[in-house]
């Protein structure tokens, strides 16, 4: 223990998009020694069960739009904890270097002497398969773009519109609340026909889903129920399941 203490360690892992087998071998592994688990709202609790039954585990959550542990007081806990027990974990929902803010917890560590080690998540987007829905498809989507739904400023992100340039998918995350911005921008520049699927909870059990137009965006949010967590998808790698041939 006193080794541990001397000589910290702060693991930032990925607890995947939700379902609780999907995470690494390696989380596994790490959440087997850990001495405190500093996790996030996304991370599926049942995660702690792997622990040891002295591991301390402590919530630092934050819910959409909601009530939220600062930045700041995770810090100050990642840099207590690991000065006062040794092996941390930060059990983020998804991948923590994807709009996890992982990497800013890291540098942190760093600065404070605190021994760093980063472990992959799946990110909630890959666990559009389950719906049917591939990331990408030859002939369909040659690409990628993977966009925040709102900036540090509360703004749409720019990218948006050089994103729908392209045949590449586009992802949106934590665009809830910017649907109908959304559906306005496609829909100004003509592409508003465009497949549009919006996915809650993807890897678990009482996912919800709907598939439609980037037009109707604001209404199968409405007509289907569906709110945070949840991904926007936009391409025509939606409409490959169906059949459907792009227009």
């Amino acid at each position: 223990m006193s080794d541990k203490k001397t000589n910290p360690t702060l693991y930032v892992v990925g607890a995947g998009p939700g379902d609780p087998e999907l995470i690494t071998v390696k989380a596994y592994k790490v959440l087997q020694q850990a001495d405190v688990v500093l996790y996030d709202n996304l991370a599926n609790k049942e995660l702690l069960n792997l622990t040891r039954e002295d591991c301390e585990k402590v919530y630092v959550g934050k819910h959409p739009y909601g009530s939220y542990t600062p930045q700041e007081t995770i810090h100050e806990l990642i840099k207590e904890k690991a000065q006062t027990k040794g092996v941390i974990v930060r059990l983020k929902g998804g991948d923590p270097f994807i709009f996890g803010r992982g990497f800013e917890e890291i540098l942190f560590a760093r600065e404070h002497g605190i021994n760093t080690q980063y472990i992959p998540g799946i990110t909630s987007m890959q666990a559009s398969g389950f719906e049917d829905i591939p990331l990408t498809h030859r002939a369909v989507s040659e690409g990628i773009w993977v966009l925040t739904g709102t900036k540090k400023d509360g703004s749409l992100s720019d990218d948006l519109r050089l994103a729908m340039q392209s045949n590449a998918t586009v992802v949106i995350y934590m665009g809830m609340k910017k649907a109908a911005e959304i559906a306005y921008t496609y829909i100004e520049a003509g592409n508003g026909h465009i497949p549009a699927a919006i996915i809650q909870h993807a890897s678990l059990p009482h996912r919800k889903s709907a598939i439609g137009v980037v037009k109707d965006l604001p209404e199968m949010i409405q007509t289907n129920g569906l709110t945070h967590p949840a991904i926007i998808m936009i391409g025509w790698v939606i409409a490959v399941a169906q059949g459907e041939a792009r227009s």
